[in-house]
């Protein structure tokens, strides 16, 4: 959830209300620079109950990573609501950073995240070999990883499973113009490594009935997600909600009092 994004900011709180009354208990907001790292674990601070966060920075950030980026994530991450080194990663779809940037600002937040024993929130667009081949050296040495709205192909879903990475499912999903070869493979990822986002405000579900008026994506809309994880694989919408929510918990290090 990137609640921190400008189109939250005039009804935040409704937001997470309404995300609260839907079921979703508890969400993990993105960083996706230092600034909005920062911001979100200021919002974490107002909502202890509702919210964790994580630090990072996302690849097309990575051209204006500071000298002491990685100084800067380690002070943040000593706050126990941050559960996680991210949003980072490799996309070279848009390139709004150098490759050789984002490659180094990727490894210095995987080696960051082995540091500092945190789970790794990660990003990919268009460069699967290069991405896999940075985190490689590092499987089993942090304590998970996350493929965060995963839209790649079988073969990429497979040796994200073979080096035990849990999988985030978007409302990407939801559409079957662009969505077809996940919904095609959805039903290969095992419930114990399924996990459920909204990626809010992006990827508004498509199935929403009746259309809201807004394209803003919000947290709410999560329940839509898992219905069409249950219509593609055949689980029960309570199996998938069973085991997303214990597969964040512990991932994520969220007590059951947060």
């Amino acid at each position: 959830m990137n609640l921190t994004n400008s189109r939250f900011d005039k009804d935040v709180e409704d937001v997470i209300s309404r995300a609260f009354n839907a079921g979703v208990k508890h969400q993990l907001i993105t960083g996706t620079s230092v600034c909005e790292s920062e911001k979100a674990l200021l919002l974490c601070q107002k909502f202890t109950q509702y919210l964790s966060c994580t630090a990072g920075i996302h690849p097309h950030d990575a051209d204006n990573a500071s000298p002491t980026f990685i100084n800067e994530l380690t002070a943040l991450a000593k706050s126990h609501q941050v559960k996680a080194i991210g949003e980072c990663g490799l996309d070279f779809n848009r390139n709004f950073s150098t490759p050789e940037n984002q490659k180094r600002v990727f490894l210095a937040q995987i080696q960051l995240a082995q540091q500092l024993n945190l789970p790794l929130f990660l990003h990919q667009r268009d460069a699967f070999e290069e991405w896999f081949a940075l985190l490689a050296p590092f499987v089993g040495k942090v304590p998970a990883m996350v493929s965060h709205c995963f839209t790649g192909t079988a073969e990429q879903l497979k040796k994200c499973l073979d080096a035990g990475m849990y999988i985030g499912i978007t409302g990407w999903l939801c559409d079957e113009r662009r969505g077809q070869e996940l919904r095609d493979i959805v039903s290969e990822i095992p419930l114990e490594r399924l996990m459920i986002e909204t990626d809010a405000p992006y990827l508004t579900p498509r199935t929403i009935r009746p259309k809201p008026k807004s394209s803003r994506n919000e947290p709410s809309y999560l329940p839509y997600i898992v219905k069409e994880i249950s219509v593609l694989t055949g689980h029960s919408e309570a199996d998938i909600v069973s085991h997303t929510t214990m597969n964040a918990q512990q991932v994520f290090n969220l007590g059951l009092a947060e």
